[in-house]
């Protein structure tokens, strides 16, 4: 077995032994699922006066979220349809696997260890010219303190994800991202064109233009800062990093209760060829008075004094 390949087969015994004990506490165990399957959908899809799937509500409904349904693992590339049976979704290659057992609460630093693994987890990864992939291993390696978020700059899109709360109407759609790196965005469907990218002031979020082919909402965005990553996953790692002629392209459809969304990398500078994530799927939350939590300030880490490189 090459490097590789051994390291996609430790990262996914890894993870399977690792998620359906996902604890916030050391004390807590949460429930236990032994496959990653995404979630059906359920129940109708509900549309708006001018037809189109309405996205409207808050995304947070665990379908993505290692603490609920094990989803976590299925939108990073890897489908275990059962303890033994599990594949790369990009591939369609078979991955060896053993159930997990003595299952046990995991302490910050268990969990740290396997979020960092879920990065290399997955076949789809981005394509970069030959002469860059000594700066994205670099920058992947020295995480800890390149990682743009760690000092507190926004995620950006389209590592910033799945909404946590949209508001859909007639002219715009509205983004909220709750949590550490998010923000909101407010993305016009009134069929305006883009601003020359030349006329355009760059930023973390770019400007987003939105428009609907058949129930699929797509949101076309450039203009973009080159200061973020574009990491499938939220939380660090891969040095993945971008120019400002970057162009990204999310799609978000809606069916029942889950919403599905894609975003198309292309930067024309450094990739040799367009990017698309697995795609990620979240479900709405079921309870009718549920609320956005507080997002909490950003504290710029003290990563310039790291004495260790391990990612957590």
């Amino acid at each position: 077995m090459s490097y590789s390949g051994f390291a996609v087969f430790f990262a996914m015994i890894s993870a399977l032994w690792w998620i359906p004990g996902m604890a916030v506490a050391q004390d807590f165990v949460a429930p236990s699922h032994p496959v990653t399957v995404r979630p059906a959908p359920t129940g109708p899809t509900p549309r708006t006066a001018d037809g189109h799937p309405d996205l409207t509500g808050i995304w947070n409904g665990m379908g993505g979220n290692l603490m609920g349904v094990s989803n976590q693992l299925h939108n990073q590339g890897i489908a275990v349809e059962s303890n033994t049976s599990t594949h790369d979704i990009h591939s369609g290659a078979k991955i060896e696997a053993w159930p997990a057992t003595n299952r046990k609460p995991h302490n910050i630093v268990d969990d740290g260890h396997a979020a960092t693994l879920l990065h290399r987890v997955g076949s789809n990864l981005p394509v970069y010219k030959p002469e860059y992939w000594e700066k994205v291993n670099e920058l992947d390696l020295n995480s800890n303190q390149d990682d743009p978020s760690n000092n507190c700059v926004p995620f950006g899109v389209p590592r910033v994800g799945i909404p946590t709360y949209i508001a859909q109407l007639p002219t715009h759609v509205i983004f909220i991202y709750a949590g550490f790196g998010g923000g909101y965005r407010m993305i016009p469907i009134d069929g305006r064109k883009h601003t020359p990218l030349d006329d355009l002031d760059p930023t973390y979020d770019g400007e987003g233009i939105g428009h609907w082919e058949g129930d699929s909402l797509v949101v076309d965005t450039w203009g973009f800062i080159g200061d973020t990553w574009f990491d499938q996953l939220e939380d660090g790692g891969g040095g993945y990093f971008h120019t400002e002629n970057m162009h990204v392209i999310e799609r978000f459809h809606r069916d029942g209760n889950t919403l599905t969304w894609t975003a198309t990398v292309e930067d024309p500078d450094v990739l040799l060829e367009p990017w698309t994530t697995t795609p990620r799927v979240e479900t709405l939350n079921p309870d009718p008075k549920a609320v956005l939590p507080e997002t909490l300030p950003c504290s710029e880490r003290a990563f310039s004094h790291a004495v260790s490189k391990e990612r957590h």
